[in-house]
């Protein structure tokens, strides 16, 4: 027998690393939505895109996605010995800060503009930890596509919702007096 561990024994590996990573992608998912919310007086002023879907689905998806990135995330984790592991994880780590760090830019920071060039670098990313996933384990990777495509519609909707604000974009409320240096 030449294998390093049984299929039993790769499972119970899983079977531990989803236990830890699918409750921990959902918690700080949700612990960073508690840093900006869309109940804010500035969120609800903005002129509101034709593709914004009910506020209700956010919700909804997000919680399916990061249940599906921490099983993804499971998958490479317990691959132990795999080429390429530990590169997988720093970088998915990276992305997923950068993902976490997105509600607070766009709704606790106000930063519209901030939040898009923000989005623009966690697709990039994801891009990276997807090819890094599938050297690893090709079922971790094709479970974080939903995941890329909501992110490339947060990107257009960001988008139109810098091209339809542009006064609101850095939290400046109009008619707000703006300091300038000389």
């Amino acid at each position: 027998m030449n294998m390093l561990a049984s299929r039993g024994q790769l499972r119970a590996s899983f079977l531990r690393w989803a236990l830890f990573t699918v409750p921990l992608c959902v918690l700080l998912g949700f612990l960073s939505g508690q840093l900006g919310s869309p109940d804010t007086a500035w969120f609800q002023s903005l002129v509101k895109p034709g593709i914004y879907p009910e506020p209700k689905w956010f919700g909804i998806v997000w919680t399916i996605l990061y249940v599906m990135m921490g099983f993804a995330l499971a998958l490479v984790a317990s691959a132990w010995g795999a080429r390429g592991r530990t590169a997988a994880l720093w970088v998915f780590a990276v992305h997923f800060a950068l993902n976490l760090a997105w509600s607070y830019v766009f709704f606790g920071a106000q930063q519209i503009s901030g939040a898009l060039a923000l989005l623009v670098a966690i697709v990039l990313t994801l891009l990276v930890v997807i090819a890094l996933f599938w050297r690893v384990r090709r079922l971790a990777a094709v479970l974080l596509l939903p995941y890329l495509t909501w992110v490339c519609f947060a990107t257009a909707l960001n988008y139109q919702f810098l091209q339809l604000n542009p006064q609101a974009d850095g939290g400046t409320p109009e008619g707000a007096v703006e300091r300038v240096r000389i």
